[in-house]
């Protein structure tokens, strides 16, 4: 009988999940990939193997709903019994937010969910799911051992300088923090520049996808990110907006625009992308759109990753590398050339075939700063770091 490893990630009507065979220590092999979708209203399940072909699908009907806990369940016995002599020997899991207690992966338990759960009220667009789902599978299979891998975690490694910001003891000592997320991209993005850029040592990553940021890594570890205290700050999103100035957030409530809860909605769902171009949140309709709001947004996106790389060279003191990744990262040419373009100041020179052809490399040789399009793969980071967990 073989060991499997299985990735999750729940949302709030989506389970998200990967499986990895478990074959020798740190050696996996990714066997499947799916989804449920429309839990709450038209549940759908639909499961890939490595090449992209579909193995199976299954919808319940519509006006039914499907919670974590029976998800989950068909999740797992459709992997144990579809894959033959297989055996689930644990779960990791991404959860957004650990908090001051966990700097790395962690075994959960009881507590670990109690107090992963405090943290919603600081990140509650996808904590609360996550944890929900921990929790379930904690009841339906009380004996496999769960693994929560962090997007924070990574971030850990900033100077205090730049996880802290300019507020009282009392409000700083309430979690008032700068977390940093996508983590589990960047660390898997760390681990595969020297096979690229060897002796790259100051690396801006640019992870750019429904969810944007960047992460300024000297030496492979996290020294500055651009996503702040949770998940709308930084650069423009699909639908988030990134940073907005406090004194115009004030503005709003005073004048009764918004309300607390409405604020948050139009911040996290109404901005970004969707919002300058009031057409779409998606960056392959923006790109083939005629209409003139489209291109406007993507120069805001553009100026805006500008800005930030020019501050994170200068922490940095320098650049080595700059590494596009997730979805719009790895099939942007556009948006790569954009930002490109903007940094010539620092040496950097467009390689168009190798940019249109999404890399790996996209800067000439003789690019004083070199460029790569590195896809990500959050989902074997989350399946390394259980497996050495749960089989150390």
């Amino acid at each position: 009988m073989s060991d499997a490893i299985v990735c999750f990630n729940a949302g709030s009507t989506s389970l998200k999940f990967s499986a990895y065979a478990a074959s020798g220590p740190g050696d996996l092999t990714l066997i499947s990939h799916g989804q449920i979708d429309g839990m709450q209203t038209d549940p759908q399940f639909i499961v890939k193997d490595t090449s992209g072909k579909t193995l199976d699908e299954h919808a319940w009907g519509k006006g039914q709903e499907l919670d974590h806990r029976a998800a989950l369940q068909f999740v797992i016995g459709w992997i144990e019994h579809h894959s033959a002599g297989m055996k689930v020997i644990g779960a990791g899991h991404r959860v957004v937010l650990g908090g001051t207690r966990f700097e790395s992966p962690v075994l959960i338990d009881a507590g670990v969910l109690d107090y992963l759960e405090s943290l919603v009220v600081m990140e509650p667009s996808h904590q609360a799911y996550e944890v929900r789902g921990a929790r379930a599978l904690a009841e339906v299979f009380p004996g496999l051992p769960q693994v929560a891998v962090f997007d924070s975690s990574f971030h850990r490694t900033m100077p205090e300088v730049a996880q802290v910001y300019a507020l009282p003891k009392d409000v700083l000592d309430a979690g008032a923090r700068h977390w940093g997320y996508h983590g589990i991209s960047y660390d898997y993005i760390s681990r595969q520049v020297p096979k690229y850029a060897p002796g790259a040592r100051r690396v801006i990553a640019a992870h750019l996808g429904g969810g944007t940021s960047l992460c300024a890594m000297l030496d492979g570890k996290s020294i500055e990110t651009s996503m702040g205290f949770a998940g709308v700050s930084g650069l423009p999103m699909g639908t988030r907006s990134g940073d907005v100035p406090a004194d115009l957030l004030f503005y709003l409530l005073r004048t009764k625009c918004f309300t607390d809860e409405s604020l948050e909605k139009m911040l996290y769902e109404r901005s970004g992308l969707l919002g300058l171009s009031g057409i779409s949140s998606d960056m392959r309709d923006l790109q083939a759109s005629t209409d003139p709001r489209a291109a406007a947004a993507i120069e805001y996106f553009v100026y805006a990753m500008t800005k930030y790389v020019g501050a994170y060279t200068a922490v940095l003191g320098g650049l080595d590398a700059l590494v596009f990744t997730a979805g719009i990262g790895e099939r942007s040419a556009i948006v790569r050339a954009g930002l490109c373009r903007a940094l010539s100041w620092l040496g950097v020179t467009l390689d168009e075939a190798g940019n249109a052809g999404n890399g790996p490399r996209i800067s000439t040789d003789d690019s004083r700063v070199s460029v790569w399009v590195i896809p990500t793969n959050e989902e074997l980071m989350i399946a390394q770091h259980t497996l050495a967990l749960v089989r150390p």
